[in-house]
């Protein structure tokens, strides 16, 4: 049983911390895109339509993360090119992918999905406690494992990612130097929209193979969450995830156990997690200010 535990939360964290890598590169960038949940729900219609069509999941994750990328193109186009408000744009493009997705998906409401397998090592998948959780999981697990070391990395680690950081820190000092910030914010953001496209194709091929309209159910809010609750630092968006995941999983077998409170404020319990992580993180203003790139969120018009 406890192990089965372990597999829930790992798979209820995963569209979590992919979704929350993606935001925290924009957001590295400068740039703030509150159309996360969008992008998601769009990812997870066009991921479960392209597999039940094909009959292949990856056909499904391919065209989630595309139309992700494609719909954060449409985010990038309005903020840094024409300059509109972040948060306007951003709350317009959650808008347009929930209402979209709606009259896309309408036709796959209670057709049965096509699921990705899971890996299968022999041996050591059939390993006591520890065999399903690390060596038997979705393929999109280890992805998201991967994908946030490869993002800590680069950030930190390689010229490219200091570029990045610096851009998000002070944008005219950056374009100064001769760096293209209009272009890398471009590349920050598709890779934002590739990213939350992956993790509604989770949502809708691993986490629960159907389609339902509004599927995300708060969870492209609950990432932008994490970014800040991790301080902008991909290993602590991992801890994030992964505890954000206990929680809506800790309802979940708490409704199953009969504990006597009204199971509406059982699952909302995730949702006022995010709500209380952020009180105490804004109350902690000395930490906030540090990490926060400085350029979040403020348009850039370069001279012409």
């Amino acid at each position: 049983m406890f192990e089965g535990i372990l597999i829930t939360i790992a798979t209820a964290a995963t569209p979590l911390l992919i979704a929350s890598v993606g935001e925290l590169v924009v957001e590295r960038s400068g740039v703030l895109n509150l159309g996360v949940e969008g992008m998601m729900v769009m990812g997870a219609v066009t991921g479960f339509g392209v597999a039940l069509a094909t009959g292949s999941p990856w056909l499904g994750v391919l065209a989630a993360i595309i139309v992700g990328a494609l719909f954060s193109l449409l985010f990038g186009f309005l903020t840094l090119t024409l300059v509109t408000n972040q948060v306007a744009t951003g709350l317009a493009l959650t808008l347009l992918g929930l209402g979209l997705s709606g009259m896309l998906g309408e036709s796959f409401v209670g057709q049965p999905g096509v699921k990705m397998d899971y890996i299968y090592i022999p041996v050591l998948t059939d390993l006591p406690l520890v065999g399903k959780l690390f060596f038997g999981q979705d393929p999109l697990f280890y992805v998201s494992l991967l994908l946030t070391a490869g993002v800590a990395y680069f950030l930190f680690r390689t010229r490219a990612g200091l570029t990045l950081r610096s851009i998000g820190d002070n944008h005219t000092s950056a374009h100064a130097l001769g760096i293209n910030v209009i272009g890398i914010r471009y590349l920050a953001v598709m890779f934002g929209g590739a990213c939350a496209g992956l993790a509604g194709a989770y949502l809708s091929l691993v986490y629960t193979p159907q389609w339902i309209e509004n599927m995300t159910a708060g969870r492209g809010w609950i990432a932008l969450a994490l970014v800040v609750f991790a301080s902008w630092r991909p290993w602590r968006v991992l801890a994030g995830a992964y505890l954000f995941g206990a929680v809506s999983i800790g309802q979940l077998h708490a409704q199953a156990l009969g504990i006597g409170v009204p199971s509406q404020l059982l699952s909302s319990l995730p949702y006022l997690a995010t709500i209380v992580v952020l009180v105490l993180i804004s109350r902690n203003r000395r930490l906030t200010m540090v990490n926060t790139p400085a350029s979040l969120g403020r348009p850039f018009v370069p001279d012409r």
